[in-house]
């Protein structure tokens, strides 16, 4: 698992523990955003393709 999925999750888990314990101030609303972009960037990068170079494209690669 990638250290920034596991920060998100951390940062979920310490959202919900203090909402639903306490009388939670405005400002630990933001681990919940925070968390959310976090898992759902991680996500995304992790399935996007590493870019090509046209270069290595345009000749073939010799046959052994």
């Amino acid at each position: 698992m990638d250290f920034w999925i596991i920060a998100g999750v951390t940062m979920l888990i310490g959202w919900a523990w203090i909402t639903f314990t306490t009388t939670a101030p405005g400002w630990v609303h933001l681990f919940l955003t925070a968390g959310v972009f976090l898992i759902i960037w991680r996500i995304v990068v992790r399935g996007t393709p590493d870019p090509v170079d046209p270069a290595d494209n345009s000749k073939p690669k010799p046959r052994r």
